[in-house]
C-alpha cells in the first residue's frame, strides 16, 4: 500500500518536471517572433532622439536682436493699444525684443529726444512714426547716418524715403481721406465737418484735405474744427457748437476713436442720431458697436495690428538675409467697416488685433 502511495508520488513528480520542461522549451519559440516584432520600432525610438537633440531646440532660442519703436500714440489709447499688441505678437513669433515708447502726449520734442536715446542705445532696428517730419526729420536722420535700419509706419508715407527709411507701413492717408468724402457724399451728405484731435499732425491734415476734396467734386463743402484729444468733454462741447451754430451741416468725419466717442456721445444725447451722419478713421470696440448698431455710418479702417507686427518681421530678414520690402511704401489699408462687416470685426477686436 505505502509502496503504491510512493510510485505515485514519483509519477506526479515526474509529470510537472515535463510540465516545466515543455514550458521552457516552447517559450524560445515565442521569443523570435516578439523581438522581430520591436526590433524596427526600436531602431526608429533610438533615432528619434538624435534628431530632437540636435538643432531642433536652437529654433526656439530668442534671436540675438532689439528692436526700438518710438510712435506719437500711447499704449493706452484704443488704436495704439492694438499696434502695440502687433509688435508683442511679432516679438514673440520672431523671438525678438522689442521695445514701445511714446511721449507722454503729442509733443514732437519729447518725441525726438526718445528717438536720439533709441538711436544712443545701438538697437538693431529702430520703427518709428513720422507726424510731423520738421520736428522729427534730424533724429530719424540721424538714426540712418549711425546704420540703424529703420522703418516708418502710421504716420509719414509722403516723407519716409527722403528722410532714409527703407520702407513704409500704413496706408496713404490724403487717399484714405478721400475714400471716406466718396462714402460721405453717397450717403447724401450736404454739408460736413472734420473733426482733427491733432492739428499739426501732417498724416491727419491730410485726410482731412483728401476728406473735403471728395466732397468738393461733388458740391459738398466741408470745415475742419480743432479738437482736444485729452479732454474729451471740451471735444464734446466744440462738434456740437458746430452743428448747433450751423444746421446745415449733417455730416461728420472724426480722424480716430478719441475724437469719435465724444461726437458720438453728443449726439446721443441731443437726440441727433440719424440727423446727422457720423463716421470715423479706425476702431475701437465703441466705434464697431455703433456701426453695428447702425449708429455710424463707417468706419475707415488701416488694419494697425499688422503695422506693429510687419516691421519687425522685415527687420528680422533684413538683418539675417538683407531683405528689403519692394516697394516704398507698404499698404496696410484704407478698408472700410460697415454694418455689414462689423459683427465679424467685433470678434477679431475682443482678441486685441482689430
Amino acid at each position: 500500500m505505502f509502496g503504491n502511495k510512493k510510485l505515485f508520488v514519483l509519477l506526479a513528480l515526474l509529470v510537472a518536471i515535463l510540465l516545466v520542461a515543455a514550458c521552457q522549451q516552447a517559450a524560445p519559440t515565442a521569443a523570435p517572433e516578439k523581438e522581430a516584432a520591436t526590433a524596427a520600432p526600436a531602431e526608429t525610438v533610438a533615432e528619434t532622439p538624435a534628431e530632437t537633440e540636435g538643432p531642433a531646440p536652437a529654433a526656439e532660442e530668442m534671436r540675438p536682436y532689439r528692436f526700438v519703436a518710438v510712435v506719437h500714440g500711447q499704449a493706452s489709447d484704443p488704436f495704439w493699444s492694438v499696434v502695440k499688441n502687433g509688435f508683442d505678437a511679432a516679438a514673440k513669433d520672431m523671438r525678438v525684443k522689442v521695445e514701445y515708447q511714446a511721449p507722454g502726449t503729442f509733443d514732437m520734442v519729447e518725441m525726438s529726444q526718445l528717438i536720439d536715446a533709441a538711436v544712443a542705445s545701438k538697437p538693431d532696428g529702430l520703427i518709428v512714426s513720422i507726424p510731423d517730419p520738421d520736428a522729427l526729420g534730424e533724429s530719424i536722420r540721424g538714426a540712418v547716418d549711425a546704420g540703424i535700419p529703420v522703418f516708418s509706419i502710421n504716420s509719414g508715407s509722403d516723407v519716409a524715403k527722403s528722410l532714409g527709411v527703407i520702407a513704409h507701413v500704413g496706408q496713404t492717408e490724403y487717399e484714405a481721406g478721400y475714400g471716406g468724402g466718396q462714402r460721405m457724399a453717397a450717403a447724401g451728405i450736404k454739408k460736413a465737418i472734420c473733426v482733427n484731435q491733432e492739428v499739426g499732425n501732417v498724416a491727419l491734415d491730410l485726410r482731412c484735405q483728401g476728406f473735403a476734396d471728395a466732397l468738393a467734386e461733388h458740391g459738398i463743402e466741408s470745415s475742419v474744427i480743432a479738437v482736444e484729444l485729452a479732454d474729451p468733454t471740451e471735444s464734446q462741447q466744440r462738434v456740437m457748437a458746430a452743428l448747433t451754430s450751423d444746421p446745415d451741416v449733417d455730416g461728420v468725419l472724426t480722424l480716430g476713436p478719441t475724437g469719435a466717442s465724444p461726437a458720438l456721445k453728443g449726439l446721443k444725447d441731443e437726440d441727433m442720431l440719424g440727423k446727422v451722419k457720423l463716421a470715423t478713421f479706425d476702431l475701437s470696440p465703441e466705434v464697431l458697436e455703433a456701426i453695428r448698431d447702425g449708429e455710424m455710418l463707417f468706419a475707415i479702417d488701416q488694419q494697425q495690428f499688422t503695422q506693429g507686427y510687419l516691421p519687425i518681421v522685415y527687420l528680422v530678414l533684413y538683418q539675417e538675409n538683407l531683405n528689403t520690402p519692394g516697394s516704398d511704401v507698404i499698404l496696410t489699408g484704407p478698408g472700410f467697416v460697415t454694418q455689414e462687416t462689423a459683427a465679424k470685426v467685433i470678434e477679431y477686436s475682443a482678441r486685441g488685433t482689430r
